[in-house]
């Protein structure tokens, strides 16, 4: 076992952290298995339904985060969306689900230099706008090289929505277990060679299915994903939520 330095030791989630949800968006996409599993980790396998691996594309709009120990009053609001591979850790008697992050933009410097400190998530600088107006709320996210911007608005008037047309989901049963988030996050830590893991802790977690209008979503237009063809399989909103991340610990 190699001797860990500081800054591999910090970047494992060292910090339970609590926060605050205003809203939560998921859009998860159905994509070619082919595209998706030489994205993922080592021990790591795709979590597939009918013949799918899915893409969750998180907008989170953040308030009082801070160190669970510390008073919310400290903490602090910011915009998070994130790119995450759905997946399953297995062997060694358990299977785990989970989140592979791939990237990560907010729109708070200090968030960006805190996140790459502290995890693996690939926390980048971007731009968001939020409009909310009666029961629609829009996003719109530019980042510096057009790399993961997005335009998408949704509809909360009629929840819950009608899954969107040509989703792989028949009933919203299937659909919610592929709404995220999942128990844990999925950190590889290249020193060890180990996966660690992150669970989160949330209450009173009940996402409604809603409708939304995807008008732009360039990570799409990028290697690999511009060889596949990603199928809105769900849109999944949540809000006012308080939620919890444990410290990182080591899964293999």
């Amino acid at each position: 076992m190699p001797d860990l330095g500081l800054r591999e030791i910090v970047k494992r989630h060292p910090i339970p952290i609590s926060a605050h949800f205003s809203h939560s968006l998921v859009l998860t996409y159905a994509i070619e298995p082919e595209i998706l599993e030489p994205l993922l980790a080592p021990e790591l396998v795709l979590d597939t339904y009918r013949g799918f691996g899915f893409l969750a594309i998180a907008l989170v709009q953040t308030r009082q985060l801070r160190p669970s120990f510390m008073p919310a009053a400290i903490g602090r609001d910011f915009f998070l969306s994130g790119y995450r591979i759905f997946t399953r850790l297995a062997g060694g008697g358990q299977s785990l689900r989970g989140l592979r992050i791939l990237r990560s933009d907010t729109d708070q410097p200090w968030m960006v230099w805190a996140g790459n400190l502290l995890t693996h998530y690939n926390y980048r600088l971007c731009r968001a706008r939020v409009e909310e107006r009666e029961q629609l709320i829009s996003w719109t996210i530019e980042t510096p090289l057009a790399e993961a911007d997005l335009e998408v608005t949704a509809n909360l008037e009629n929840e819950p929505a009608p899954l969107p047309a040509g989703s792989p989901f028949t009933t919203l049963a299937e659909a919610r277990r592929f709404a995220g988030p999942l128990p844990y996050t999925f950190d590889y830590e290249e020193a060890t060679q180990s996966i660690i893991g992150i669970q989160a802790i949330r209450e009173k977690w009940n996402p409604q299915p809603v409708a939304v209008d995807v008008r732009r979503a360039t990570f799409f237009e990028h290697e690999p994903f511009c060889r596949a063809t990603p199928v809105l399989a769900n849109a999944f909103h949540v809000r006012d939520i308080p939620y919890q991340w444990q410290r990182g610990r080591r899964l293999t």
